[in-house]
């Protein structure tokens, strides 16, 4: 078996892989501080929920953004699991070209998200992660990273209204049932989602014309499904793209 950990600046998912199969995944707080000691802990609990026995894992894959958690995850895995992890970085034959002016400043998710996108769906491909940011990634027929957009995530731009505005209320994430609001907080939903939801189709028909062609577009991330639901320009919404990204590197690598 095999233990992916997506470490983002959020939130924090781990999954146990046998062969190609996703067995179970659990998402965590990336904001909690935890020792290599304490995320074992945790780790077996889960495991031990989902009649899955840690001994059974014989590798580890690591994509990560926050540097102190990949010295943390990476520490766990060779103190308790007893295996050197595989931790994603474009420094690592991924078997793609990565067409960035410095390919080390593309993020490990990113480039999981595209190797394991171009696995499934082929290209040309946009894939869309809507996490502390969002994320376009664009991969070519070929399965080279031709590049992408980041912007301001959802929850992000939530936060960020109710901090910098006193009166402004913390929200949840769900589209309002119109776009004119007759409160604070069904106009910020509105703002928010629709708002979110137009961006990210003027972004990708500017991607499109910019390819010259249609690009398949993929969704991921926490919010995908609920996005997903109010446009027709994204065709798939899979939740666990990350995961499979690392599970593909960690075998090329292995390999």
């Amino acid at each position: 078996m095999l233990l992916a950990i997506d470490v983002g600046n959020t939130h924090t998912v781990l999954g146990v892989f046998k062969s190609d199969q996703l067995l179970a995944d659990w998402r965590i707080s990336t904001a909690s501080h935890r020792t290599a000691d304490e995320s074992w802990l945790m780790l077996r609990s889960f495991c031990a929920d989902e009649g899955i026995s840690t001994s059974s894992i014989r590798g580890v894959g690591i994509s990560s953004v926050v540097p102190d958690w990949t010295d943390i995850f990476e520490a766990m895995a060779r103190k308790y699991l007893r295996t050197e992890p595989i931790t994603v970085s474009a420094s690592l034959d991924l078997g793609i070209k990565i067409l960035y002016q410095d390919p080390a400043a593309v993020g490990a998710d990113r480039l999981c998200n595209a190797i394991a996108g171009f696995n499934r769906f082929k290209g040309p491909l946009i894939i869309i992660d809507f996490g502390t940011a969002t994320t376009f990634d664009v991969v070519g027929k070929n399965g080279d990273y031709l590049g992408g957009v980041i912007g301001l995530g959802l929850e992000s731009s939530a936060a960020e209204l109710h901090r910098r505005a006193a009166k402004l209320p913390k929200i949840e994430l769900h589209f309002p049932d119109r776009i004119i609001g007759h409160d604070t907080e069904t106009s910020m939903k509105a703002g928010l989602m629709f708002g979110t939801l137009d961006g990210v189709e003027g972004i990708v028909n500017r991607i499109n014309a910019e390819l010259g062609e249609g690009a398949m577009v993929v969704a991921t991330g926490g919010l995908a499904g609920i996005m997903a639901k109010h446009t027709t320009v994204i065709k798939e919404v899979v939740p666990s793209l990350v995961l499979e990204g690392i599970r593909l590197v960690y075998e090329r690598v292995r390999k």
